[in-house]
């Protein structure tokens, strides 16, 4: 067990490592003009990544956006369940986030695609939708980034092929941009 815990600990951190701090500040960056311009930001993602946007929109508009005006306009695509198994039982799971999309986003708003594997067909067909429509788009992904790596505007890439360790990573990749957001003057 003491192996596991180390392994999991050191593999972790080396692939944290590996992320490039210049394309962390070019995501903050991205968020910090959206917020001054008022646009809205669209948090998508499925299983623990679903869980994840949910965090990442209520860390943006509760701890970042706390003592500032403007505040930031975070919505989880996740969390509306009824209408998001209407569309999958309507359509199909493809348009979950497509449909929400086509009715809330206008040009130049964000769209935050977290993803572990980057090829989930309803999260490429929501970034697709995405660059099409002139939002721009930022994805946290694992493994190579798959799909979505080639669609997104700014990519933050945790090269590992485990999920619980991709999670952890998009984890602390959103908690550390909230904070640091928070933390600004």
């Amino acid at each position: 067990m003491k192996d596991y815990i180390s392994e999991y600990i050191d593999k972790l951190e080396h692939g944290l490592r590996s992320i490039d701090p210049e394309t962390v500040a070019e995501v903050v960056e991205a968020l910090e003009r959206a917020r001054a311009e008022q646009r809205t930001l669209f948090i998508i993602g499925n299983g623990g990544s679903a869980a994840t946007a949910s965090h990442m929109a209520n860390d943006l508009q509760k701890l970042a956006s706390h003592g500032k005006s403007p505040a930031f306009r975070a919505i989880a695509l996740t969390d509306n369940v009824p209408l998001i198994t209407a569309w999958g039982n309507d359509e199909d799971y493809t348009a979950v986030f497509v449909r929400q999309l086509e009715a809330l986003a206008q040009p130049r708003d964000v769209l935050i695609a977290i993803t572990g594997s980057g090829n989930s067909p309803n999260i490429v067909r929501a970034m697709e939708w995405a660059q099409d429509a002139g939002l721009e788009t930022i994805a946290l992904l694992g493994f190579d980034g798959g799909k979505a790596r080639s669609i997104a505007d700014h990519v933050l890439l945790f090269p590992e092929d485990h999920y619980g360790r991709i999670e952890d990573a998009h984890m602390i990749l959103e908690h550390m941009i909230a904070n640091y957001l928070c933390d600004l003057p």
